[in-house]
This record gives structure tokens, sequence and C-alpha cells, in this order.
């Protein structure tokens, strides 16, 4: 390599550092997908019977996750992962909504979502799909993988499915996918930068 070459090389670099400069942008923990046209929300009965919609939580940052309450390990995990980030936020941990929605309505009724959720923590909110389609779009919209697999008996069946979760910020924006494992702690110091 000649040293113009070199120079106008290390010209580039600098100027492209100093357009990295002038960003001010997070330092998140989590996967950022602000400007992501996926993960737009849903319109889905909660625990309760009421339909509810992202706009239900305005103000809040929202924080998706997708399973199901016959679950062994990721999902109750990782809601109580959720419900240990809303205390470790303090006062701003009123400002947290929790939602889960399941991949499994056909055993997840209603009233076994509402004995679920009151295990983790009173105001997160559990929704269902009324349909197989609705199911279908609520999933292909924020890319969740979820197959049925076979038990031994036809109500045995367990669910294969995506363990991330989406973050919204206050203003209803996708802004954050979480892999599972990441910890409470490090959701919540993302939550805390959302918050601001």
């Amino acid at each position: 390599m000649n040293k113009r070459h070199w120079l106008g090389g290390l010209g580039l670099a600098a100027l492209l550092a100093l357009v990295g400069c002038g960003q001010d942008k997070p330092a998140f923990r989590g996967v950022d997908i602000t400007g992501a046209t996926y993960a737009q929300g849903w319109e889905l009965a909660d625990q309760n019977g009421q339909v509810r919609t992202l706009k239900d939580f305005a103000g809040k940052a929202v924080v998706v996750f997708f399973g199901y309450t016959q679950c062994p390990d990721v999902c109750p995990t990782s809601m109580q992962e959720l419900a240990e980030v809303k205390r470790l936020l303090g006062k701003d941990g009123e400002r947290l909504q929790g939602v889960f929605i399941t991949v499994d309505p056909e055993r997840d009724t209603a009233e076994l979502l509402q004995s679920y959720m009151a295990n983790f923590d009173p105001s997160f909110v559990a929704l269902r799909a009324s349909t197989p389609e609705q199911l279908d779009k609520v999933t292909k919209d924020f890319k969740i993988y979820f197959k049925k697999v076979e038990g031994k008996t036809p109500t045995s069946y367990t669910m294969d499915h995506s363990a991330g979760s989406y973050t919204f910020d206050a203003q209803g924006r996708v802004r954050l996918y979480n892999r599972y494992g990441s910890g409470a702690p490090a959701l919540a110091e993302d939550l805390k930068i959302l918050l601001k």
C-alpha cells in the first residue's frame, strides 16, 4: 500500500469517527431496533376480557413477552425477571407495563391467565387471541416463532417459541429486542434510559 492510499484511508477513518461523534445514540444493553417497521402493536383481549392495544399504555415503557402458562422454565423466569426490573426501577417502576401474550390460547383461558399473572405482578396484563388467525397476525407482526410439539396425550403438548421480549418507549415506539437470559439489571438500565 502506498503512502497516499494509507493517508487517504486514515482521513476516511477520521471523518467517520467525527460523524459518529455527532450522533448521541444511547448505549443500550438490548438490541436497538429503533425505527423497525415490525412489532407495531396489537388488538387482543386481556385476562379480564377487555380489548387492549398499545395505546392503552401511553406514557409507560412497555415490555412484551410471548409465551404460555404451561412453559416449564423460560416463561416464568422471564416474567419473574420483569417483576424484578419493576422493583429495580424504584419509583419509575410504576411507569413500566409488562405484557404477556400467550402462544397457546387453546389451553390458556382468561381464568388461567388471571392466576398466572398474579404470580408475578398485579399490574401486568396477559393477552390472548380469540382465533388462530388473530394469533398468526400478531406473531407474524412481532416475528415470533411458535410451534406445537405433541406430547404423550392430547393435552400434554408443549410449545416451542421465541424467547426474547420487545420494549416500547413511553411514546409507543418499539425500541429494543431483549434476548432471553440478559438479566433484570441490563433491562432495568435500558428502561432507565428510555424513561428519562
